[in-house]
């Protein structure tokens, strides 16, 4: 069913509120200056293809807005796992992925790029929320086997918050769209848990730089975390929790150009997840140097010593932050 059809029949069914909100979304999608969120415009904008379905666990993942006017985040706590890419103009997005809790509010969501697909293949036809993205790149979009979701798919299940300005204001509330947590069987990243490896290097606190954001994590002996800044400041959620990783994974990767830019010009980083590459993984206060592979698009990534042993993570969030490879 082509995403008018949806529309249609989403506009026989909806109450009054459902409306309200619509017409709320479509008003706060741009900012003081007229100008669309993130310049790429909604998924409304082309009503293309078929949304992928079938049987099996499916994650959810949401793209989250890491401006510092999009600060503090809300929901992040509770992911399974957190993805860290590099944007135009050498700022940085989050994708946080949800299978074992689903938390009550998401946000803020911002939009998809080119190489978010990519990533997103080795999981079972996930669920994708963003606010929008390039006209040209919504019909691959909408090719991908996956299950797009954008305020104009489920107007209801989206809000815009008033203690900041759009495009840094808006908000999922994912029961709405997945009831129920998928379980840990949806999570095929191909991460291992289990006893640490031998050897590492104790390490206090580890920084990757892009050209204009920058993320550490410190490890906390209290609280047997690795505590996340962001651009030299504490991550905290809108409640005042600290943003904490039981495991961080420092993967180093090619970061080219796209075939598409943003509204200004500037080109979109496409951050290539298939391949093989050198990995920093950090757990337990120590740091591993060691070795990633991805050999497809549909596998998980298995992180392996110089040796070829598998590498354990700690059970609890995993945060996997992709630097350009030197």
């Amino acid at each position: 069913m082509g995403r008018r059809a949806r529309g249609r029949r989403a506009a026989a069914t909806a109450t009054l509120l459902a409306v309200t909100v619509t017409a709320a979304l479509a008003a706060g999608c741009t900012s003081g200056s007229g100008t669309p969120d993130d310049g790429r415009g909604s998924s409304s904008a082309s009503e293309r293809g078929t949304s992928p379905s079938g049987a099996g666990p499916s994650p959810l993942a949401v793209k989250l807005d890491n401006a510092g006017s999009a600060r503090p985040h809300t929901g992040v706590g509770a992911a399974d796992v957190v993805y860290v890419e590099q944007v135009e103009g050498g700022l940085s997005r989050l994708m946080a992925v949800y299978a074992t809790r689903v938390p009550e509010t998401v946000g803020p969501v911002r939009s998809a790029r080119e190489s978010d697909l990519e990533l997103l293949r080795q999981f079972h036809r996930p669920t994708l929320v963003f606010s929008g993205a390039q006209k040209k790149l919504l019909p691959l979009i909408d090719e991908a086997p996956l299950r797009p979701v954008t305020p104009s798919d489920a107007p209801d299940a989206f809000y815009r918050g008033s203690d900041r300005a759009a495009p840094h204001n808006l908000y999922l509330r994912p029961g709405r769209i997945a009831p129920e947590a998928p379980g840990r069987a949806a999570l095929t990243t191909g991460f291992r848990y289990g006893p640490a490896p031998a050897g590492g290097t104790a390490t206090a606190s580890r920084t990757v730089r892009y050209p204009a954001a920058r993320f550490t994590f410190t490890w906390s002996d209290a609280r047997d975390r690795w505590l996340v800044g962001m651009d030299g400041a504490p991550a905290t959620e809108a409640d005042g929790a600290r943003m904490a990783a039981t495991t961080v994974v420092v993967q180093y990767v090619r970061i080219r150009e796209s075939g598409f830019r943003d509204f200004l010009g500037n080109n979109s980083p496409y951050t290539e997840t298939v391949g093989s590459g050198r990995a920093t993984v950090l757990r337990d206060g120590r740091a591993w140097d060691v070795d990633w592979k991805r050999p497809k698009a549909t596998d998980g990534t298995a992180f392996t010593t110089g040796d070829g042993f598998p590498v354990n993570f700690a059970r609890g969030q995993v945060w996997v932050v992709y630097a350009e490879a030197s």
